[in-house]
């Protein structure tokens, strides 16, 4: 256990210098290479690279990354903002609900989490800030609710998951489909709470006919296409993850054609885009992956085993200590990064405490959002930093997000004693 602690102190020293993360985990892995292991991930580097990165399997991410694009520039964003605020505009806390649920709606074909922030908010503060909604509530419903684009499937964090585990990604994303749902919900719900009780809302939004809200659902029906398209062929058995990523990006484009935003110009941009979101996940899995092979060699999954048995935890005890263990480490890794580098380890240890790994899964890419949402690296954060007008404070997304927190924490108290909530559509549908 030693070994260990060890890497994951050296790995935050260098995170904390200010290095990439994939230069980290690289240089962590050379270094531990040369000093306990005689040079051996050096020289097996090409095969380690070719074998990890040759697999089908993955070809899904930049496929899913390349429909998000798309669908961000094809004048999707803006319909199912407007369609859905019509509906959630009397409910305690008005506009903010539509940031949760325009963000599920959206997660469910774009499986990018700062994509969903980043397309939901850019629509969202200018036109929340006019009507005079508190700060702090919309930074931190924007920031939790772009979290949903790793969860609600197709998710890129689920891709890497199910190959890491040799899990099946279809039943990854159908056991996703209803904690999804039910966290989007408790991000709603916190709203309520918080606007009764906290907060009120300075304004009310006037009621909207019923006839003009059922029309404006219909700017919601391209989306769902394109969802349906996506995941009715996985869950379909008519194609596979990689597959189904494929033909979302047809549909997409043919959305974008629609809506009159198709140019060369805007999938120029897209590709650029897409190639260079995929360059960094591949470049930190592919280094990720080295750092596992100097840690599979020294034993350190078997050791960590052992310490656990040893020390006479209980199996929910466990469970617990990993969710401080993944909350701390998420304040200083990134997502992708922190789920390639401990899933070796931790999941033969989860499995031998008699826990699932399909609900684990879930519950690991839960505990992923939060580190999304938690300074100092919460990426989600620096999304909405950044779209936030110049007179507010850094201060206001912080805050405004300690709530959406606990909610989450509250849910991961809910799966871990409740696993049917993630295995009962799969076992369902078995």
């Amino acid at each position: 256990m030693e070994a260990a602690f060890l890497f994951v102190a050296g790995l935050l020293i260098l995170l904390m210098l200010g290095l990439h993360v994939a230069s980290a985990l690289i240089l962590l892995a050379f270094g531990a290479d040369q000093l306990l292991s005689n040079g051996m991930m050096v020289a097996s580097i090409g095969s380690i690279a070719w074998d990890k990165m040759n697999d089908f399997t993955l070809v899904a991410i930049p496929l899913f990354v390349m429909l998000g694009e798309i669908l961000i520039r094809g004048g999707v964003a803006d319909q199912l903002y407007s369609a859905l605020s019509v509906w959630m505009n009397r409910l305690p806390g008005g506009l903010l609900h539509t940031n949760i649920y325009a963000s599920t709606v959206f997660a469910a074909t774009s499986g990018s989490s700062v994509a969903t922030a980043a397309t939901i908010g850019t629509i969202a503060i200018p036109e929340l800030e006019a009507r005079g909604y508190n700060r702090r509530l919309i930074y931190g419903s924007l920031a939790s609710g772009g979290t949903l684009g790793v969860l609600i499937p197709p998710s890129i964090l689920m891709i890497v998951y199910g190959t890491l585990a040799d899990l099946s990604v279809s039943r990854l994303f159908i056991a996703a489909i209803v904690p999804g749902l039910l966290l989007a919900g408790m991000m709603s719900l916190t709203i309520i709470l918080i606007s009764i009780f906290i907060a009120p809302p300075k304004v009310r939004s006037e009621a909207v006919p019923l006839a003009q809200k059922l029309r404006m659902l219909l700017k919601v029906l391209p989306i769902l296409v394109v969802f349906f398209i996506v995941m009715g062929s996985i869950y379909g058995g008519l194609a596979t993850p990689t597959e189904a990523a494929a033909l979302g990006i047809v549909s997409a484009i043919v959305l974008a054609g629609l809506n009159r935003k198709l140019s060369v110009r805007m999938m120029h941009e897209a590709f650029l885009s897409a190639f260079r979101t995929t360059s960094m996940i591949m470049l930190i899995i592919v280094s990720a992956f080295c750092l596992n092979f100097i840690i599979s060699i020294l034993g350190l999954p078997q050791d960590a085993s052992r310490a656990i048995s040893e020390a006479g935890l209980s199996p929910y005890a466990l469970i617990w200590l990993l969710v401080l263990f993944y909350v701390v480490l998420g304040c200083f890794l990134e997502a992708v990064a922190m789920m390639v580098t401990t899933v070796g380890i931790v999941v033969p240890i989860v499995i031998a405490a008699g826990f699932d790994p399909l609900w684990f899964g879930v519950f690991l890419t839960i505990l992923m959002e939060i580190s999304l949402i938690t300074p100092p690296v919460g990426l989600n954060l620096y999304v909405i930093q950044n779209l936030r007008p110049k007179e507010s404070n850094i201060n206001d997304v912080f805050i405004g997000i300690a709530p959406f927190v606990g909610a989450f924490i509250a849910f991961v108290a809910i799966i871990i004693y409740l696993p049917e909530i993630v295995l009962w559509l799969p076992r369902s549908m078995d």
